[in-house]
């Protein structure tokens, strides 16, 4: 699996482009990050809640990666930091997040969540 992140509001995983926010899973399986979640809750979409990352925690992992969007804008709440402690955690502005999945996917076990705006 090869990630890219283009431009702006898309990324590409494999040639296949998405105009969204997505997870990637250990096994490889993708879908639309459920933002609603944190927004409902927190009136944006740019505080990941424990809530919302409880939906991705379906598979082993050893490595979260978080995709904080081009300018940095996402990030994990304390308290979701809690959920997976114990596990390697990077968030890092999305371009840098893509180049540190493509370099450990495959080696190790890693769970991607990938905000492609700001």
């Amino acid at each position: 699996m090869k990630l890219e992140y283009p431009a702006f509001g898309r990324i590409t995983i494999d040639g296949k482009t998405y105009d969204h926010d997505i997870v990637i899973y250990p096994s490889g399986r993708v879908e639309r990050r459920k933002k609603c979640l944190s927004k409902e809750k927190h009136g944006t979409s740019h505080k990941l809640d424990p809530e919302e990352l409880r939906e991705y925690l379906k598979e082993d992992f050893d490595v979260i990666i978080v995709g904080t969007g081009m300018y940095g804008y996402l990030s994990l709440l304390p308290e979701s930091r809690e959920l997976v402690r114990g596990k390697e955690v990077h968030e890092l502005p999305t371009g840098k997040a893509v180049e540190l999945f493509n370099e450990l996917n495959g080696k190790r076990k890693v769970l991607g969540i990938f905000h492609v705006t700001c």
